[in-house]
């Protein structure tokens, strides 16, 4: 844990009233790269504080993963006595960000004009469901839907038979990624030239564009030359191959690694196969290719694989369990996993900032707030004396921390 934030974003101070998953992943990256990412939570506080494992009410270990770096303020925005510290709050920073459908944050008043009204130079960044032209807009969106409405749930049913959904949050996260790079460039063009701006992310959009961009295939042509969808991920033996005693994974890519394979099988014959001999063979030939792979692996144990394909410099990994990553020598040499003492949750686990800056290295540097912690110390450093902070909360338009 650092003592303060040294990252690249050091200054820039976020607004966030995103909730859930996909806009916290989104403002827990900007605040490890140093930013004052100020949550602004209502008086429920947001629901991913009650989503899974916690040992206290409110500190979910989701909240508390995306909850890092950042101060908790209880502003009820239903009330019109909240709208003045965040009018406040709003002309302090350089970013302010939600994930609220069109109709509703027009209630609000947090529509971008009223916002830039305040701000002019603001980076007003929207995350929400569908763009604004289509005749989604004012559906909900969550994960599930995107994966299954983008298509991805399918890709999973043309392999197993069955469609499903992949087993983390994939929709809200990578979406989240687009909305942090969104925001960085749109800073970036801000520093050039002082503009502000808005930015808005569809989910479904964004999510859909990143499984579309290898499985165009065919429909990348007008008119069409073949279908959508990029073979070798819908080979049922894309997977992890079963060994003797467990499983592996194996990624045989080019030329060279292929030649070696089938000389470390015995099957040297196949490099002279005409269904395998180059890259483009190999693509048409897929099925029949990890085909192969899966029937010679059960000959050998996972580590014999494992000594066997790293000696002859063929890729290779072991297939882990989320369970197995704690233990995994890489990634106990880079501390992936650090402890910290958290003031009321004790010893917690933490997942370090995966990216490295020689100069401006992000970092963990404050504990994840109960709800409404930071509410009077943000208010104070607006202004506000301890008796309009008390009359804000007497009115129920900003929160007290919890017990």
């Amino acid at each position: 844990m650092t003592d303060r934030p040294r990252g690249p974003l050091d200054g820039i101070r976020v607004i966030d009233l995103t909730t859930v998953m996909l806009g916290p992943f989104a403002t827990q990256i900007l605040g490890e790269m140093g930013a004052d990412v100020i949550k602004i939570e209502s008086p429920g506080g947001d629901i991913g504080r009650m989503t899974g494992a916690s040992k206290n009410p409110g500190m979910s270990a989701a909240y508390m993963m995306k909850g890092r770096n950042k101060r908790s303020v209880v502003l009820d925005l239903k009330k019109p006595e909240a709208r003045e510290p965040l009018k406040r709050l709003v002309e302090t920073a350089d970013v302010f960000v939600h994930n609220i459908r069109p109709k509703a944050a027009l209630r609000l008043g947090i529509d971008y004009d009223s916002i830039a009204a305040w701000k002019p130079d603001i980076v007003y960044a929207a995350a929400t469901g569908y763009g604004e032209d289509g005749p989604y807009v004012d559906k909900p969106a969550y994960d599930d839907l995107i994966q299954g409405a983008s298509g991805l749930a399918s890709l999973f049913g043309s392999v197993t038979g069955t469609p499903r959904y992949g087993p983390t949050v994939l929709a809200d996260k990578t979406t989240g990624m687009f909305l942090t790079y969104a925001i960085t460039m749109a800073l970036f063009h801000r520093e050039r030239t002082g503009e502000g701006q808005r930015v808005h992310v569809p989910m479904y959009e964004s999510f859909s564009a990143f499984v579309m961009n290898e499985h165009m295939q065919g429909r990348m042509y007008e008119p069409p030359i073949g279908p959508a969808g990029y073979q070798r991920m819908l080979t049922p033996h894309r997977r992890p191959y079963p060994t003797a005693d467990g499983h592996i994974c194996v990624l045989p890519y080019n030329d060279r690694h292929w030649a070696k394979f089938f000389e470390v099988v015995g099957r040297e014959e196949l490099t002279s196969d005409e269904r395998f001999s180059s890259q483009a063979a190999r693509s048409a030939n897929i099925d029949a290719l990890y085909g192969i792979v899966a029937e010679v692996m059960p000959a050998r144990t996972s580590k014999e694989w494992l000594d066997l394909l790293e000696a002859s410099d063929i890729p290779v990994m072991p297939m882990n369990t989320p369970e197995d990553l704690f233990e995994d020598p890489h990634l106990k040499a880079v501390g992936m996993f650090p402890v910290v003492d958290h003031p009321t949750e004790g010893k917690l686990r933490h997942i370090k900032v995966p990216i490295n800056f020689s100069k401006t290295p992000g970092g963990y540097y404050r504990h994840p707030e109960q709800l409404g912690q930071s509410t009077a110390e943000v208010l104070a450093d607006l202004g506000y004396t301890e008796e309009q902070i008390a009359g804000l909360q007497e009115t129920g338009a900003a929160g007290k921390p919890q017990d």
